[in-house]
């Protein structure tokens, strides 16, 4: 069915699609949309599952978990603080091998307080073991939950799954998007099949002590994984779109790259803001292309190294920042480039904390990155106001009166 609805709303809608049995939920902004959409279908008799509503996002996870031992498909959601919360639960997720799926609605972590998108919270779960997938549609939104499940949940991948998609810009905006059944989904992801489950009649123990003579092999085969991870992921969007017709790239996808001279690289929504610039660009005859990327977990190092092969100059950009180094997309595709080409590649730091990046800014900063106007690093969308002015004054006239007393 085509429906027109929120992006959380999306998501509510393709876990009911995907045959989702256990849900554990905690609200929280702006994320609550989705939790709430999902109670509503279970109330209301349209969606056969279990709603857990918890006392705390580590509790949410905590039950994914160990919802997903007892051999259910489950699913949750969360955002920003609710995912930092998670944290240690998330290496228990992937730690155990549990197949499940997670939204996260990509919002900025506080201090200072703040509710709108930076994707800070999700690369601060990069290490988690967690493959991560973002979206930059509401379309590709349901078909990427949907997915999510067959990958995560393939005998050889067994790793949690965590779908991000940008806060407002997605999680709230309307748009239409074709909605598949279950009954239609049912041929492309087939009912949950465990390699184990908790049974009272044959106990075991998950999650126990490892000594250090086996704990590297505990990791190493969760990077196994994640490689063959890469080739399922491949195939589930080559198989949803003959089934589904419709296809959003797989590791990466791209627009206008064929004969790009110059390469714009990012994720999410900005993206799509991106494409409206390199239209604006290729009228003035620039031959510039995007490559997006959408698997950040497994990374996509040999589509990278392929298409990024004999450009001119290469701009990253980057809805988050690793303190004290550089956006971490840019550190992570110049690490996958290196050795293999001389191509400048230069690093723009926009978006953080939901400040609006238009396809303007994008074109203008990206010309200067082509030119060689632009240093290594840039924040291209900071300024000093007077506001920072006066805060700045407060502050040392602050210091001055406590160093006195």
């Amino acid at each position: 069915m085509k429906v027109l609805e929120t992006g959380n709303h999306l998501v509510a809608l393709a876990v009911r699609a995907a045959g989702v049995e256990v849900v554990p939920a905690y609200p929280i902004t702006p994320q609550t949309q989705v939790v709430e959409k999902i109670a509503d279908l279970i109330d209301q008799g349209k969606m056969d599952a279990e709603y857990i509503p918890v006392e705390s996002e580590h509790s949410a996870c905590a039950a994914l978990i160990a919802a997903s031992l007892t051999g259910v498909r489950a699913f949750s959601a969360t955002s920003s603080h609710g995912l930092a919360y998670m944290h240690e639960m998330l290496h228990f997720a992937a730690g155990l091998r549990t197949p499940v799926v997670m939204v996260n609605v990509n919002r900025s972590l506080g201090p200072g307080w703040n509710i709108w998108c930076d994707h800070q919270d999700s690369i601060s779960a990069r290490d988690t073991g967690w493959m991560q997938v973002y979206v930059s549609s509401h379309q590709e939104t349901v078909d990427t939950v949907i997915q999510a499940f067959r990958i995560a949940e393939d005998h050889d991948v067994m790793l949690p799954i965590m779908v991000n998609l940008d806060a407002f810009v997605i999680s709230h905006t309307y748009m239409d998007a074709i909605v598949p059944e279950p009954e239609e989904v049912s041929e492309f992801l087939p009912r949950y099949r465990p390699l184990w489950a908790l049974d009272t009649r044959l106990p075991v123990t998950h999650g126990s002590v490892v000594y250090p003579s086996e704990f590297s092999e505990t990791r190493q085969s969760m990077q196994q994984s994640q490689t063959r991870a890469i080739g399922v992921i491949k195939e589930a969007a080559t198989r949803f779109g003959e089934l589904f017709g419709r296809h959003h790239g797989d590791m990466v996808d791209y627009y206008r790259l064929d004969d790009a001279e110059y390469v714009i690289v990012s994720m999410g929504s900005l993206a799509a803001e991106t494409m409206i610039s390199i239209d604006a660009m290729r009228e003035k005859g620039i031959k510039v292309g995007l490559l997006r990327v959408r698997f950040f977990r497994p990374f996509p190092v040999a589509e990278l190294q392929e298409l990024c092969r004999g450009r001119k100059s290469i701009l990253v950009i980057d809805r988050n920042y690793s303190y004290g180094l550089a956006g971490v997309l840019y550190t992570e595709l110049k690490a996958a480039l290196y050795g293999l080409s001389d191509t400048p590649v230069r690093n723009l730091i926009v978006g953080l904390g939901g400040r609006d990046v238009s396809n303007e800014l994008i074109a203008e900063k990206a010309m200067e990155s082509f030119e060689g106007k632009l240093g290594e690093i840039t924040w291209g969308d900071t300024q000093i106001t007077k506001a920072h002015v006066v805060t700045r004054e407060l502050l040392e006239r602050f210091q001055e009166l406590y160093n006195k007393k």
